[in-house]
């Protein structure tokens, strides 16, 4: 569907949010005729109202299926989840269900795409892509759910050579037809959006259709399985293609880049590089010129960002560690080291056994779980504590003081949840500022991404 496909139809944007205004927005611009109803929350109404005045109609609450049938086209938000009953019901008695991620591959059918998932590691390596791409000389948008809707890049008068796209699960069934798939990994994440785990991992593989080339994990055999048909297949983390080998990555037996130079933490991290590095190479690239390019990237924030030093502690912000799978993975990188870690946040129902297990295998030193699903990960922590000391804390504000109690001198104070942060915070974001105050630093001095839009 394309905007102008909206012409004359009696059309809605669902969500506020920024996706929500960069709708609103493109649609104004190009269909300045037609007329547009915002549906939004409450507390949005007013802001709404200023900000677009008398040009668009702005309705207030959850809208039920009646309200969505009075609409020929609903462009909704990927916050709302496509499986609610109301929409579900609206869409069967013939409303079109659309967003900006469509709007925009439909205003773009000759874009030449690199379109990133997974479950973690999706905005890193998106933004490792653009970065190597652009140490190449190479014009590149970076957009996406990593910060840019891509209805903000709607207008672009020199296209770029490559668009790297970052999609969530929520957006990848919305995407067109892409040069290189990447998907990273899967795990378990947003059951309350897509009801399953199964509709989960089913939603993410729709990229894979779409994709000429698809980039996959050699480590996740649930992934291989799954993506065996596909016709085009790269895999990166074995051999002969893109690997970690000891302390550098690798060509297959080729040693291309120390580890030892890239400014990012862990195994995943490198990973993550070298799933950048074969999407490279899927599109065509000099992925081997590229990748000395790995050396000045700037490491994403809220992500294993360590803050400095504070009272003796090191105190490290990775608020965007929404899974059980991405904080062991923090964990993981710290091996050795005196760690008290910051567990829990908003409750999304994902299963926490398996991090438990891992717990008891490989312990911290200290656990304080705090937030709407800190009591029920303490429980499944209490089964296999062995070694550790285990806290709950009703705040953030307790959860950080408690850890400066329990926390030995010289250790590091780790704020990776493991949960989303809807229960106390706007979002990932606003949770690592705060933790930031809390520790003591400047949260202004916590920097956005870098490399949006184009460059």
């Amino acid at each position: 569907m394309r905007c102008a496909d909206l012409a004359g139809q009696r059309s809605a944007v669902w969500g506020y949010g920024r996706e929500g205004r960069a709708a609103l927005t493109a649609l104004r611009l190009r269909l300045p005729e037609s007329r547009l109803t915002l549906l939004c929350l409450p507390t949005e109404v007013e802001t709404a109202k200023a900000a677009f005045g008398t040009a668009i109609d702005v309705r207030g609450g959850e809208p039920d299926a009646a309200t969505l049938r009075g609409f020929d086209v609903v462009v909704k938000s990927p916050g709302v989840s496509a499986y609610k009953p109301a929409l579900l019901e609206a869409q069967a008695a013939g409303v079109r269900i659309t967003s900006g991620t469509a709007l925009w591959f439909g205003e773009n059918p000759q874009a030449r795409v690199i379109a990133v998932t997974a479950t973690k590691g999706k905005s890193t390596t998106s933004a490792l892509i653009a970065h190597l791409l652009r140490g190449l000389g190479k014009r590149t948008a970076l957009a996406g759910n990593i910060g840019m809707p891509l209805l903000e890049l709607l207008d672009i008068a020199t296209p770029p050579s490559w668009w790297v796209v970052e999609l969530s699960s929520f957006q990848t069934s919305e995407a067109g037809d892409v040069e290189v798939g990447v998907i990273g990994n899967l795990y378990e994440e947003h059951l309350d959006w897509h009801g399953s785990r199964e509709r989960y991992v089913l939603d993410k593989l729709t990229l894979a259709p779409h994709a000429r080339t698809l980039v996959v994990n050699a480590l996740q055999l649930e992934l291989l399985q799954r993506t065996s048909t596909h016709p085009q297949r790269v895999m990166f983390a074995s051999v002969p293609g893109w690997h970690v080998e000891a302390d550098g990555i690798f060509r297959g037996t080729q040693r291309v880049f120390d580890l030892e130079k890239l400014p990012l933490p862990g195994q995943h991290n490198a990973l993550n590089a070298c799933a950048a590095l074969a999407a490279i190479e899927a599109a065509g690239e000099d992925a081997l010129a590229a990748a000395v390019h790995l050396s000045s990237f700037r490491p994403l924030p809220h992500r294993l960002q360590t803050l400095g030093t504070r009272d003796g502690y090191t105190w490290i912000n990775d608020s965007i560690a929404t899974t059980p799978a991405a904080t062991l993975e923090a964990l993981h990188s710290l091996r050795g080291r005196k760690v008290c870690v910051l567990l829990g946040g908003f409750d999304r129902g994902v299963d926490w056994r398996g991090f438990a297990a891992e717990m008891e295998r490989e312990p911290p030193h200290v656990a304080i779980c705090l937030g709407a699903n800190g009591a029920r990960i303490a429980a499944e922590l209490e089964k296999h504590r062995c070694g550790f000391l285990l806290e709950c804390a009703t705040t953030l504000a307790e959860a950080v003081g408690m850890a400066r109690s329990f926390t030995p001198p010289g250790g590091v104070i780790l704020l990776s949840p493991g949960a989303p942060s809807f229960d106390a915070f706007r979002d990932y974001a606003e949770r690592g500022r705060v933790f930031a105050a809390l520790a003591g630093f400047d949260p202004a001095t916590i920097a956005g991404i870098e490399g949006l839009g184009i460059a």
